[in-house]
């Protein structure tokens, strides 16, 4: 089902929320393959800031990164999250 995510993801052009963008870092992380590591990195680099405040759409990125491997940049979303966290 991830790879059928992905197909529709790619020929629908749809307006991006939270859902949306967990949803597709999901998928990403399921498949974890070359398409899914494309993917993945292309949306989250053009994800708007205000979807960075959203802790399931950050974590979802940071599950998708770490099936990755990409620990380093997983780190970095985890330490905006935390850092969020003792401002309020």
């Amino acid at each position: 089902m991830f790879e059928k995510a992905l197909d529709l993801f790619e020929q629908i052009h749809l307006n991006f929320d939270s859902v949306t963008y967990t949803v597709v870092f999901n998928a990403c992380a399921g498949l974890a393959n070359d398409r899914a590591m494309k993917i993945g990195k292309e949306l989250l680099a053009k994800m708007p800031e205000n979807y960075r405040n959203d802790n399931i759409t950050s974590t979802s990125a940071i599950d998708m990164l770490m099936k990755f491997g990409d620990v380093e940049r997983a780190e970095r979303i985890f330490r905006s999250i935390k850092a969020k966290g003792n401002n309020n």
